[in-house]
């Protein structure tokens, strides 16, 4: 199984958020610790605002914070509502399924399954589980200024 970019940036956007709970963050901050570009970003925080992951304010004091608490928020709902409307495989896919086997091949269901299997395991995560007692994360998602100080 495969994740897309999006996805893995999500949740790096969600950590952050998390990790910075206590304040807005910026997607300018998000892109610097987060290694990625802030156009890729914007997509992915609208798409969680609309999920209702996040909150976002507009304006010069605006930023980004969770939409809920972070004990809240399962990791396999994240992935569930990000990767809905990728295909595993091209069996998988309404309009540009050319495979020839799709009305007899097993694998579609052994494939299905196995993304079951997946989420289902990521329903017992949660995005607190991933960022408290994580000191090196934390480290990683300090605020430039105080790595300065430090």
């Amino acid at each position: 199984m495969r994740i897309t970019k999006r996805t893995n940036i999500a949740i790096r956007v969600l950590m952050f958020c998390a990790a910075n709970a206590d304040r807005l963050v910026t997607k300018s901050e998000i892109a610097g610790r987060c290694n990625t570009s802030e156009s890729h970003l914007a997509q992915v925080i609208n798409r969680l605002a609309q999920l209702d992951f996040l909150h976002t304010q507009r304006g010069r004091s605006g930023g980004i914070a969770l939409g809920r608490a972070a004990e809240k928020i399962v990791i396999g709902d994240v992935f569930r509502k990000l990767e809905a409307n990728v295909p595993l495989a091209e069996c998988f896919a309404d309009v540009d399924n050319t495979c020839p086997l799709v009305d007899a091949c097993r694998l579609k269901l052994a494939i299905a399954d196995a993304a079951e299997a997946f989420y289902a395991h990521l329903d017992s995560v949660t995005l607190d589980a991933l960022v408290c007692d994580n000191a090196p994360l934390m480290e990683l998602f300090m605020p430039a200024a105080c790595h300065e100080r430090a």
